[in-house]
């Protein structure tokens, strides 16, 4: 369930509030096959199934990065904000990938708004995010994402 707010004021008074979680999502194979192609990263743990099913993590399992960058679209089922110009990311602060991502498994997003800080302009966001694996033990990835909002 998405909470959405219009305009900055809004937005801060949702500082500290818990976000939810975000439906999930399945890494594919193609997915992965993808993003190996748009990055030029084609290590056999992520492309070669047959190879990887012999391999450390007995499968093929998404690229750190991929999983990272699924926090955007997982993020904006969460957080909607209206009213303002411009939404651009700013960064992350802490980035760990505790546990691989096989493909075939599902993730999802639960997240926390932080902090909103102004900004010239705007605010910043700091939103802790944790993606997590079904079923899995240990998170894909334990994150804090930096974005900000502009009038």
């Amino acid at each position: 369930m998405s909470i959405t707010v219009n305009g900055l004021d809004e937005l801060k008074k949702l500082a500290g509030s818990d976000l939810g979680t975000s439906e999930w999502i399945e890494i594919t194979q193609e997915r992965v096959n993808t993003f190996a192609d748009a990055t030029g990263d084609h290590q056999w743990i992520h492309v070669d199934p047959e190879r990887a099913a012999a391999g450390p993590f007995g499968a093929p399992i998404a690229h750190g990065y991929l999983t990272l960058s699924l926090f955007i679209p997982l993020f904006t089922e969460l957080l909607d904000v209206e009213g303002v110009s411009t939404k651009v990311n700013y960064g992350l602060n802490k980035v760990r990938f505790p546990a691989p991502v096989k493909v075939g498994s599902r993730i999802r997003l639960v997240a926390k708004l932080a902090s909103v800080e102004d900004v010239p302009g705007g605010v910043q966001i700091a939103v802790d995010g944790t993606i997590e694996i079904d079923g899995g033990p240990k998170p894909a990835a334990v994150l804090q994402s930096l974005s900000r909002f502009y009038a």
